[in-house]
């Protein structure tokens, strides 16, 4: 039977859990020195390591050839039925479809029966949230005073939504997206392993559409893999089976749609259409797009929630409708005619540098000009010209953006402008100073500040000190993925 990548290449030991080396280092630690608590609460997004995390402490907890510890063998009796999910003291409790207080009960009357083959019975309630409320009152007290054969692991994708007397009987840890670098490595791991090649660029698109989530990854890239027929994955054909939706083509029909020329809109969609592009993805990123528009304050919230509320509402009322081009006239009717559109989507920035226009000036004479005066652009220039030089230049390379997302800049000394990486980053510094990537941000940086502008990518810093612009790599990141602290 054929087993997806992720089930194949699930981690069968602690040191193989990317991206969470605190939490892993704690969890090895409690079970070095037999120090584990009674219930635990794994929180974060989907896909990072969270259940995987729990089957590792039951193996830990059950080998039969090293004891408790935090090194299993993986070829007893008890490691090789964790692996295959088929371990009789490892209960497994979907919460989604499990939630009500009857299931509760039955767990409860079956938790003092003793392990079966184990030390412990490890019970793992995956989307804990999603239990009700009556069903949490029911567990109070078995979490609060467990048998000592038992071990409580609840891993929930919304934290929030547990009530704060659950919370307060476990021990919390909170799991945190997948680094792009951490991404990269099991890939290319995989890759290896499979006999498939595949270019940086393809990388980094794997990376933003799975969002941080390392079984999203693995998913995508068994996709292309299985698109491309043994061939090495490139970026043109990641592109093309992921459907990456230019954000050029997201403003041009924005352009099209203030101008209200229907005609030129129905035969924008139809080629959209005919090019296999999938429409409502096309207008879902739109919506997107817009968001970011208006965090950019390129976009007013007058001008950017109604361009949203049309299209989510036209999606939400045609949900069932099989030609979804349908669907996109609709959504170009409405954006034409109900809602006002900005006369332009695009605002300069204003920076310290503003060349003269004088209409006798030749090439000739403007070189001459630039190259005798000073290069005068400050750190606040390139500040508030930063976001917009990375869109322009994701317009010509989308994975300029994934390796800027860790950059920042830190000063500005003699006309070079020094960008700064931290040591985790290093890959993405080492991309950038690639000419195909440094040519395009260069040449975006200096159409917004000055054109003798020249740049340096550099390594700075340690990972958790404040960026210049006041932002750290861990603000940047949540800011990203819409998310907040815990």
């Amino acid at each position: 039977m054929h087993l997806t990548l992720y089930r194949k290449y699930r981690p069968s030991n602690f040191n193989e859990v990317a991206g969470e080396e605190d939490i892993i280092k704690t969890i090895k630690n409690s079970l070095r020195e037999n120090r584990m608590a009674h219930a635990y609460l794994f929180a974060g997004p989907r896909g990072v390591g969270k259940t995987t995390t729990a089957r590792l402490i039951a193996k830990g907890l059950n080998c039969l050839t090293n004891g408790i510890t935090d090194d299993p063998c993986d070829i007893c009796d008890n490691c090789l039925a964790v692996n295959e999910g088929n371990f009789v003291d490892m209960i497994e409790i979907d919460a989604a479809s499990n939630r009500g207080i009857d299931e509760i009960r039955q767990l409860k009357d079956k938790i003092n029966y003793r392990p079966a083959r184990g030390r412990k019975k490890v019970y793992i309630i995956d989307e804990a949230h999603m239990l009700t409320k009556e069903a949490f009152n029911a567990l109070l007290k078995t979490l609060e005073e467990p048998p000592s054969h038992v071990l409580f692991i609840l891993a929930t994708t919304e934290p929030d939504k547990i009530l704060p007397t659950i919370i307060s009987r476990c021990q919390r840890y909170d799991f945190k997206p997948i680094s792009f670098e951490s991404t990269r490595d099991r890939l290319l791991e995989i890759g290896k392993s499979e006999g498939i090649e595949v270019d940086d660029e393809s990388l980094l698109l794997i990376y933003e559409k799975a969002g941080g989530s390392m079984r999203d990854a693995i998913s995508i890239f068994e996709k292309l893999i299985s698109s491309c027929y043994g061939e090495s994955i490139t970026i043109e054909k990641s592109q093309k089976v992921l459907g990456v939706i230019p954000e050029k083509q997201l403003m041009e029909f924005l352009q099209i749609a203030r101008e209200g020329d229907s005609y030129k809109g129905v035969k924008f969609l139809d080629k959209l259409w005919n090019g296999s592009v999938n429409i409502e993805s096309f207008f879902r990123d739109l919506a997107k797009l817009s968001k970011e528009l208006m965090l950019k304050d390129e976009l007013t919230p007058e001008e950017g929630m109604p361009i949203i509320g049309a299209i989510y509402d036209v999606i939400t009322k045609f949900k069932y409708e099989e030609d979804k081009r349908l669907l996109g006239y609709v959504i170009l009717h409405k954006l034409s005619g109900e809602v006002s559109l900005p006369k332009t989507v695009y605002k300069e920035e204003k920076t310290g540098y503003i060349p003269e226009i004088r209409e006798t000036n030749t090439e000739e004479t403007l070189e001459k000009e630039l190259s005798e005066s000073e290069i005068r652009v400050t750190i606040d220039d390139v500040k508030r010209s930063w976001d917009e030089a990375v869109k322009r230049a994701k317009n010509e390379k989308i994975t300029i953006a994934a390796l800027l997302t860790g950059a920042f800049p830190v000063k500005v000394s003699e006309g070079t402008l020094y960008v700064g990486f931290y040591p985790e980053n290093r890959f993405s510094r080492d991309k950038m100073e690639e000419n195909q990537y440094r040519d395009i941000f260069l040449n975006s940086m200096r159409e917004l500040t000055h054109p003798k502008l020249k740049i340096v990518y550099e390594i700075v810093g340690e990972k958790n000190k404040k960026t210049e612009t006041g932002k750290s790599f861990s603000d940047k990141i949540i800011e990203f993925f819409d998310g907040e602290l815990m």
